[in-house]
C-alpha cells in the first residue's frame, strides 16, 4: 500500500511539472510573438510613408474621389448623450455620408429626445436587405439633415441593430461606430482614403481605439485630452497601446488582421452583405464578423485586403469599476472562444493560408492556452519551488517573462507611440503612464487572467446575457 501511494505521489508530481513546463512555454510564446510584433511596428512605422497629417490637406486631396459613406450607429438608452453623438457625426469632415441611427428597442427617452432635437418624422426608405431578425418600429428622417436617418426597432443587441442600419445603407462603404464612441472629425475621411485607390479587394479598414476616460468633450468631440483620475483606466491606456500599436500593425502587415474593433470599423458594403450580416448568437461578433470575411475569401479564392490605419483615432468609454472590467473581458473571452469553435475548421488548415495556418493559432494561443497558463504558472511554479521539484532560477525566469517583460513591452509600445502619434498631452502624463505600465503588472494583470478565465466559464454554461461594463461619464462641457 505504501508503495502505491508512493508512486501515485510521484505521478501526481510529474504532472504537475508537466503542466508547470506547458505554463512557461506558453507564456514564453506569448512572449515572443508580442516582442515580434512590436519590432514589426516600429519598422513599419519608420518605413512607411506617412499619410497627410492635417484634415485640410486630405479634404484637398480626396473630396472629388471620395465613395459615399453610410454611417451606422447602433444606440440603446442614451438619451443623456445621443444628441451629441449624433452631431458630432453629421459634422465629420466627409463630402458625401449619411448618418443612420438605429434605436434597438430604448426603455428611456431616446427616441423622443432624437425626435425633437432633430425634427424627425416618419417617411418612405426602401430596405435593400433583410439582416435583422427582430421588427422594424418605424423609419424617421430629418427635416434639418437631409443625411440623417433613423430606425426604430424592436431590441436585438448590436448585432442586430447593425444589421438593420445595413439593410437601409446605400453607400458602397458603411462606417460602424458605437453612438457613445467619438470619433475625430476626419476620422472618415482617413478610413476611406485606402478604399480610394483600391481595386475592389479591400474590405475593411480599422483605426485605434483610445481611451477618453478623464477628458474633456464638448459637443460631442474630444476637446482636451487629458489623463483619467483612476488609475483602472490608466491601466487600459497600455493595453489599448499594446493591442492597436504593434499587434494590429504587425498583423495587418502581414495580411493576418484578425479584429477589427467594434467601436470603429469601415467595410466595403457587399461583403457585409454577402456573408449575411453580423451574426446574432455569439457575444463578439466584430472578431467574428472578420473571421467570416477571411473563411468567405479564402474558400472562395479570391484576392482580398483587410487594413489598419493608426491615424484613424476612436475614442471610446473605458470601465472604470472592477465589476465593469470583469464583465467587459469576460464578454471577449466567451466571444473569442465562440468564434474559434465556429471556425475550429479553419485551425492549422492550408486552405486558409496563414490566416489558418498562423493568425488562428495565434488567437488559440492567446485565448484558450494563454489565460489559464499564465495564471496557474503564478501559483502552480512557485509551488513546484518550494516541493523542490524545480529550481529557483526556473521561477525568477517565469517572473520576468510576465512581470519584468510586460513591463518592457508595455514601455517599449509607449515609446513607440509618443515618438509616431504623441497623443500624450504632456511629460507628466507621460510619465504616469509609466509607472502604470509597472504597477499593472502587480494585480491587475492576474485579476485581468482571472475576469478571462470567468469568460470561458460563461461560454461553457452557453451563458449568452449581455453583461454591461458600466460608463464613466465624460467630462462634458
Amino acid at each position: 500500500m505504501e508503495r502505491i501511494l508512493t508512486t501515485a505521489g510521484g505521478i501526481g508530481v510529474s504532472m504537475l511539472a508537466a503542466i508547470g513546463l506547458l505554463c512557461f512555454l506558453v507564456v514564453s510564446v506569448r512572449n515572443l510573438v508580442s516582442t515580434i510584433q512590436l519590432l514589426l511596428a516600429a519598422r513599419i512605422f519608420i518605413t512607411r510613408i506617412k499619410p497627410a497629417s492635417r484634415s485640410y490637406d486630405l479634404w484637398t486631396r480626396y473630396a472629388d474621389l471620395a465613395l459615399p459613406v453610410s454611417v451606422i450607429a447602433p444606440c440603446f438608452n442614451e438619451e443623456l448623450s445621443i444628441a451629441d453623438s449624433v452631431r458630432a457625426l453629421l459634422a465629420l469632415e466627409y463630402p458625401d455620408h449619411e448618418v443612420i441611427l438605429v434605436n434597438d428597442g430604448s426603455s428611456d427617452r431616446t427616441l423622443e429626445v432624437l425626435i425633437r432635437e432633430f425634427a424627425l418624422r416618419p417617411i418612405e426608405r426602401e430596405q435593400l436587405a433583410e439582416l435583422q431578425k427582430t421588427r422594424i418600429l418605424g423609419v424617421y428622417g430629418s427635416a434639418r439633415y437631409p443625411n440623417l436617418i433613423l430606425i426604430d426597432k424592436q431590441n436585438g443587441r448590436k448585432a442586430d441593430a447593425v444589421n438593420a442600419g445595413l439593410g437601409f445603407a446605400a453607400a458602397p462603404l458603411v462606417c460602424v461606430i458605437d453612438a457613445d464612441s467619438i470619433i475625430e472629425p476626419d476620422g472618415l475621411l482617413r478610413a476611406a482614403e485606402p478604399f480610394m485607390a483600391d481595386d475592389g479587394s479591400l474590405m475593411a479598414v480599422g483605426g485605434a481605439i483610445r481611451i477618453v476616460n478623464g477628458s474633456v468633450v464638448a459637443g460631442g468631440h474630444v476637446r482636451e485630452i487629458r489623463l483619467p483620475g483612476k488609475w483602472l483606466p490608466r491601466y487600459q491606456i497600455l493595453e489599448y497601446l499594446r493591442a492597436f500599436l504593434t499587434a494590429r500593425i504587425a498583423n495587418a502587415r502581414f495580411d493576418m488582421l484578425m479584429l477589427i474593433s467594434g467601436a470603429f470599423g469601415m467595410f466595403r458594403r457587399a461583403a457585409l452583405v454577402e456573408i449575411g450580416g453580423y451574426r446574432h448568437d455569439t457575444v463578439g461578433e466584430d472578431l467574428e464578423v472578420v473571421t467570416r470575411i477571411h473563411r468567405r475569401m479564402r474558400e472562395e479564392k479570391k484576392p482580398y485586403r483587410i487594413d489598419f490605419v493608426p491615424e484613424i483615432v476612436c475614442w471610446t468609454d473605458a470601465p472604470e469599476t472592477w465589476s465593469g472590467l470583469r464583465n467587459q473581458r469576460a464578454r471577449w473571452e466567451q466571444g473569442a472562444l465562440e468564434t474559434i469553435v465556429r471556425h475550429r475548421r479553419m485551425i492549422a488548415n492550408p486552405r486558409y493560408g496563414r490566416i489558418g495556418m498562423i493568425g488562428m493559432p495565434l488567437i488559440v494561443i492567446e485565448d484558450v492556452l494563454g489565460p489559464p497558463c499564465e495564471l496557474f504558472g503564478y501559483l502552480l511554479i512557485p509551488l513546484l519551488w518550494l516541493m523542490g521539484v524545480t529550481s529557483g532560477t526556473v521561477v525568477f525566469a517565469f517572473f520576468s517573462l510576465t512581470v519584468l517583460f510586460g513591463t518592457a513591452l508595455s514601455l517599449g509600445t509607449l515609446a513607440l507611440e509618443e515618438v509616431q502619434l504623441r497623443r500624450t498631452p504632456s511629460a507628466r502624463d507621460l510619465a504616469m503612464i509609466g509607472v502604470a505600465a509597472v504597477v499593472e503588472n502587480l494585480g491587475y494583470r492576474q485579476a485581468n487572467l482571472a475576469f478571462r478565465l470567468h469568460g470561458m466559464w460563461r461560454f461553457f454554461r452557453k451563458d449568452n446575457r449581455w453583461a454591461a461594463a458600466g460608463r464613466s461619464a465624460f467630462v462634458r462641457q
